[in-house]
């Protein structure tokens, strides 16, 4: 049920003066750092003097943080709202930001402050020199623990090596896109998204800029590793094929092995085992063919799932259902122009 307060301040008119940029931010639960988000968002962007607009996608938070989005709003009619229906998820939030966001760049960052508002200028400096897209590369990581360390620098590395694209290592969805950009992207409607690696899959001018990621101002992490191992697996097989070929690959190392097997047993049953007293009996017994039994199986089973996963990608872009559904919006139009 669309809350009341939201339904009696929809606004459906947009300012009059198109933004230079649009900073677009999904939220979900993140109640106690918005206003404090908002504020830094506003200061880093006002010294500039351009007209600007702050895009927040509320992906069906639980906590009040819509209240506090309708209130902002009704402070500073800059600040725009767009209200999932549910929860769709943070890269669907992401590209919902990027749908509605009118400005001629379009920057995007997370909510809870651990990416700083500060670096959106440096970012917007760079653009103006004529790069399509400016990445915020992490230099410091504070507040994390060695293990989210570790495994999102295996996970770039890993990344970079199998897929078809060069994803720049070290780098999160913080960074800032010409309209070019956003308007390719708009285009691109596939569900399972990983939005970092269609920024770059684009192609045109890219660079980066280097900052210290702070801890988390409030709340808690919405990546435990769960999700993390989702997110890496939408990556791998949204970009590449190796999951796979794997299997082709292992097909003919086990081909290979068992021929050499083979050979093995055959030589040592003609020549008697070389003399060995025990040799003969050790090819007649069941645990040797029991080990390799399920082993075999379990190779195949492994690979049943990996074809499931593209498989079930494959369904979910069949189905053709929307990425997301819109509650309501506050300040931008209803229906977000779309790029055909």
């Amino acid at each position: 049920m669309i809350d009341t307060q939201l339904a009696r301040h929809r606004v459906a008119e947009t300012n009059v003066a198109r933004p230079v940029v649009s900073v677009v931010a999904p939220v979900y639960n993140e109640a106690p750092t918005l206003p404090l988000f908002c504020e830094r968002v506003i200061a880093a962007l006002e010294p500039l003097g351009e007209p600007f607009e702050l895009v927040l996608v509320n992906d069906g938070s639980r906590d009040g943080s819509l209240d506090v989005m309708v209130e902002l709003h009704e402070r500073d009619p800059r600040i725009k709202v767009v209200n999932f229906s549910r929860n769709f998820g943070h890269q669907v939030a992401i590209t919902a930001g990027i749908d509605y966001a009118r400005g001629d760049a379009v920057a995007v960052i997370d909510s809870d402050l651990q990416d700083p508002p500060e670096v959106i200028p440096e970012l917007l400096a760079k653009w103006r020199e004529g790069y399509g897209i400016v990445f915020a590369q992490r230099a410091e990581r504070e507040g994390e623990t060695w293990f989210k360390k570790a495994t999102a620098a295996f996970f770039y590395r890993l990344i970079r090596r199998i897929t078809n694209v060069n994803i720049p290592v070290d780098t999160g969805d913080f960074r800032l896109m010409d309209r070019k950009v956003v308007d390719t992207l708009k285009r691109m409607r596939e569900h399972h998204r990983f939005m970092r690696g269609l920024s770059v899959w684009v192609g045109f001018k890219q660079t980066g800029v280097e900052y210290r990621r702070a801890p988390r101002h409030a709340g808690e992490t919405k990546y435990p590793l769960s999700k993390m191992i989702r997110f890496a697996l939408d990556g791998i097989t949204s970009f590449s094929y190796l999951p796979l070929q794997l299997a082709t690959y292992f097909g003919f190392l086990i081909a290979a092995i068992s021929m050499l097997a083979l050979l093995a047993v055959i030589v040592l049953r003609l020549s008697n085992g070389f003399g060995l007293a025990d040799a003969q009996g050790a090819f007649y017994g069941q645990a040797s063919t029991l080990v390799s039994v399920l082993f075999l199986g379990g190779i195949q089973l492994i690979f049943l799932g990996i074809m499931g996963e593209y498989l079930g990608r494959i369904y979910d872009e069949v189905k053709r259902r929307p990425l997301y559904i819109v509650s309501d919006v506050l300040g931008l139009d209803e229906q977000p122009e779309r790029t055909t």
